[in-house]
């Protein structure tokens, strides 16, 4: 257990965000979580005794504030996850509000660059550190009636798998996670009881995927997993 080690979770909330912070927590690290609303993550900071941050990762000043005031509460972060993302509604392109899917891009995508970029600044001066960048179904697959979320998810697959090649020989380790599945809400959710066992994706588990890449050793580095219930058809 490395209990000098600290966390930044950037796009924070009651699934797999919360279930990243307690489980880095219960390893020893310092954690760190940002979201629009900060005030939401209150609860959760004292739970795990970490710090909130307010960040709006489309907006290039709010992240570099962010990691300024993540800095100065913990020291930089070891370990730097994007988990923010943006639908921008469902529907017909033809009916689409165009600003919607800009914002859908700009959270999913373009804020996903911008904390990268803020996190690599740091971890290529000091040649160490991880970035893992959450996906979904649409990172692979652009479902119809649902154009926004597949432009925004495949840029963030195209900007992980660009940082991997770029930013390894740097001693820093950049994985994408394909998210295949819904996440399970709690065991009664009505998806979870629907769908039956093993049929919504255990953000524990999940946790638990994220930090193993994270302790993987660098002659063996993944930089894109897929996790998906069984019962998920791919």
């Amino acid at each position: 257990m490395a209990s000098n080690e600290k966390a930044l979770i950037v796009g924070t909330g009651p699934g797999l965000s919360a279930s990243l912070a307690r489980l880095f927590a219960k390893e020893g690290m310092q954690v760190a979580v940002a979201a629009r609303n900060a005030d939401k993550l209150s609860d959760l900071a004292s739970e795990i005794g970490g710090s909130t941050h307010q960040c709006d990762a489309s907006d290039p000043a709010s992240v570099d504030a962010m990691f300024a005031d993540v800095t100065g509460a913990i020291g930089e972060p070891d370990i730097v996850v994007y988990n923010a993302s943006n639908r921008g509604g469902r529907g017909p392109v033809t009916e689409l509000d165009a600003e919607a899917v800009r914002q859908a891009i700009l959270i999913s995508c373009y804020g996903g660059f911008l904390v990268s970029q803020a996190a690599a600044k740091q971890m290529t001066a000091r040649q160490s550190g991880t970035i893992l960048l959450t996906g979904a179904s649409a990172s692979y697959k652009g479902y119809p009636n649902s154009s926004s979320f597949a432009m925004g998810k495949f840029g963030l697959r195209g900007l992980a798998q660009s940082l991997a090649r770029e930013l390894a020989p740097q001693n820093i380790h950049v994985a994408h996670f394909c998210i295949d599945g819904g996440i399970m809400k709690s065991p009664t959710d009505d998806r979870t009881v629907a769908r039956g066992a093993d049929g919504t994706l255990d953000p524990d588990a999940i946790a638990e995927t994220y930090l193993h890449v994270h302790r993987q050793h660098r002659s063996a580095w993944t930089w894109e997993v897929e996790l998906r219930p069984w019962v998920e058809s791919f």
